[in-house]
């Protein structure tokens, strides 16, 4: 064991991530934007590995050394030369499991995030980015829960790279979360391997339009620049009631309306002033209609990325449950 192994940079370490949201109609596997719903990932030294999840929507997290916290943790250990073999680990998330809104993707980002935080931060931010990018092989995601804000990102199977900016403030988020999930690799079996080049081009150009679009505040333009022909025509099928969502929320006080990540959560995008209820109630129609019960929660954009505390064994909070450490901050779920 190293000197660091014996020198924990403090006895436990709790960090708040953001979800996040990925593709945003066009930007498929290039645009991400963090959301104010939040997981927690909680890492103290310990005599032997044990796993406390709190609260719901971690169905089937293992319990042993296979979870994916642990696992996560280890590689940065490893990747920092130091030895924490046995971990005292505490998991919420107020993320539902695969719906598209990067749960896996902030369980990656926290991990990463506590373990180098409980050691003293030897790896980089961008170390920790490369990292997740290769567990998650999805750098929007994670580039979102590690950066905060909007990102636009790339990766070539090596090394990834990502721009990160401030949405335009007035940016609200109605999120449609089903009641049945869906699982990325589904949603990709549904994608057709070649595409007609005039739909290709028509995504590279709105995904620019739509980038251009969110880096100036150009809200106006969001009902031409979310339009998408390459992932959202052929996983609709699979959400019944996303094609119609997807149409008509511009007529309902929507700036547009998007499939999140793989889905099934639905976004409609609208600017603070919009007429919130009759958003609501279309949506919330509009699925009904088509035998689908869903959770509508408004948002809006985090901007932070993850927070993270120290704790000593004589602070007043330090048995805390991890979301009491770190509470959601104030006003993330916001009316218009």
């Amino acid at each position: 064991m190293t000197d660091k192994a014996t020198r924990p940079a403090a006895d436990r370490v709790v960090v708040r991530v953001p979800a996040s949201t990925a593709n945003l109609g066009p930007g498929f596997d290039s645009l991400g934007m963090a959301l104010s719903i939040y997981a927690w990932v909680d890492l103290a030294p310990a005599e032997r590995t044990v796993v406390t999840l709190h609260g719901d929507h971690l169905e089937g997290v293992a319990l042993d050394k296979s979870n994916l916290i642990y696992e996560v943790a280890q590689s940065v250990f490893a990747r920092a030369g130091v030895e924490l073999p046995e971990l005292a680990i505490g998991i919420r998330s107020d993320i539902p499991l695969t719906r598209g809104l990067g749960s896996s993707a902030s369980a990656i980002v926290g991990a990463l995030v506590a373990a180098n935080a409980l050691i003293g931060e030897p790896l980089s931010q961008d170390e920790l980015f490369q990292m997740a990018t290769a567990l998650e092989r999805h750098p929007d995601n994670v580039g979102a829960s590690i950066y905060g804000g909007m990102i636009a990102a790339a990766w070539d199977g090596h090394r990834a790279e990502a721009v990160r900016f401030d949405p335009p403030e007035a940016l609200r988020f109605l999120a449609a979360i089903p009641d049945f999930e869906l699982a990325t690799k589904s949603a990709r079996g549904v994608l057709p391997r070649q595409v007609a080049r005039e739909d290709a081009v028509f995504n590279v150009t709105h995904s620019s339009l739509l980038t251009a679009a969110l880096a100036t505040g150009r809200l106006d333009v969001l009902r031409h620049a979310l339009r998408d022909k390459l992932h959202q025509p052929y996983r609709a099928p699979l959400i019944p009631g996303m094609e119609r969502v997807l149409r008509e929320a511009p007529e309902h006080g929507a700036l547009g309306a998007v499939l999140s990540g793989a889905g099934p959560t639905l976004l409609a995008l609208a600017e603070a002033g919009a007429d919130a209820e009759g958003l609501e109630s279309f949506v919330g129609e509009a699925l009904a209609e088509a035998g689908v019960q869903a959770e509508l929660r408004w948002l809006k954009p985090d901007l932070n990325g993850p927070s993270v505390r120290l704790l000593h064994a004589g602070d007043a909070d330090f048995g805390a449950a991890p979301d009491a450490v770190l509470p959601s901050r104030a006003g993330t779920e916001v009316r218009l």
